[in-house]
């Protein structure tokens, strides 16, 4: 029988870690690839994991690492979020961009198979104004000046996007891109490094600390309605790229297909809560996480179904209900 190699999954993160222990649970062997060498004694199962220290805008150290470990596939969610971003761009970019292009390239010149690329759904934020109601498609049209992505972590995730794209139309890299929703997960009691897991945190610390809490950070509220999934469901999907046969698409929302005023989040959260106390403020017009536009529709969610065979499990009770419970719970 042929060598099938590992899979790296770069990013030891939250998905990349969950995507790492439900491949390890399928029997399959992982590198696990981080900046520093990731901890990997809770990750267990029928298969194995390697952990290694890589620098994925660092080329050398990359292809090195693909080489020494026989690596034929690749999961890539090494990035840095937002909030790291606007305080050193151009390390942002650096990291985001060149990891993603680096990653590529080596797909590109070692013959390897899938590579699966973790986007964001806020590469399209700044065209919510024009677009709607229907579900939002991922080749939604984009003005190319007027509704440039509004984030530098958006535009890294685009560009991302696009590099994949053309790596599989010029050299044939076999690349998909998956546009996650907000995110939500992680641990109450490590600080949250995204604008969902800030807002998850914050309503949950207030309600464990028994006060009210006056949500007034711009960056937490937002208008009209927004769609967030599961980190648990993000390493699904991220899995079920991996493996499928053959899709035609190039890119794949992540998301449940539900959305959700603010209000209605802060419900949510009071069922796992029920003596969570949140002032909420006036409505603003703006979206999610300062962006200007309200999304006008959630997401279209049948060609990851189609095509993957991928669909959200867990809906926001569900989610907030498992990531603020105790640990010893899960």
């Amino acid at each position: 029988m042929a060598d099938p190699g590992s899979t790296l999954v770069t990013g030891a993160g939250l998905i990349g870690t969950l995507t790492t222990q439900l491949m390890v649970e399928s029997g399959e062997h992982v590198v696990l690839a981080d900046l520093r060498q990731p901890y990997v004694s809770a990750l267990s199962g029928p298969g194995s994991v390697t952990p290694a220290a890589c620098d994925v805008s660092d080329l050398a150290s990359l292809e090195s690492l693909i080489r020494t470990h026989r690596v034929t596939r690749v999961i890539h969610t090494a990035a840095l979020m937002s909030t790291a971003i606007r305080a050193n761009p151009l390390e942002g970019i650096r990291v985001n961009v060149m990891g993603a292009a680096n990653l590529l390239d080596c797909a590109r010149r070692l013959g390897l198979g899938r590579v699966v690329l973790a986007s964001s759904s806020t590469v399209g934020y700044n065209c919510f104004g024009s677009l709607g109601p229907e579900p939002l498609p991922e080749d939604a049209p984009m003005r190319m000046q007027s509704e440039q992505p509004a984030s530098i972590y958006a535009v890294t995730k685009l560009t991302g996007e696009h590099l994949a794209g053309v790596y599989h139309t010029l050299y044939g890299v076999d690349a998909v891109s998956l546009r996650y929703a907000a995110v939500l997960g992680g641990h109450l009691a490590l600080p949250p490094n995204s604008v969902p897991g800030r807002l998850m945190h914050t309503l949950a610390q207030s309600a464990l600390e028994r006060r009210t809490l006056k949500l007034d950070d711009p960056y937490l509220m937002w208008g009209g309605r927004e769609e967030f999934v599961d980190a648990r469901d993000c390493a699904r999907a991220n899995v079920c790229a991996l493996r499928a046969e053959a899709p035609t698409q190039r890119v794949f929302n992540v998301a449940t297909g539900d959305w959700v005023t603010m209000s209605g989040f802060v419900a949510a959260m009071r069922q796992v809560f029920p003596t969570l106390s949140v002032e909420l403020p006036v409505e603003p017009s703006t979206g999610f996480a300062g962006f200007p536009h309200r999304r006008p529709a959630p997401s279209d969610v049948r060609a990851a179904r189609e095509q993957l065979g991928f669909s959200s499990q867990y809906s926001l009770t569900d989610t907030l209900a498992y990531w603020c419970s105790e640990p010893a719970s899960r």
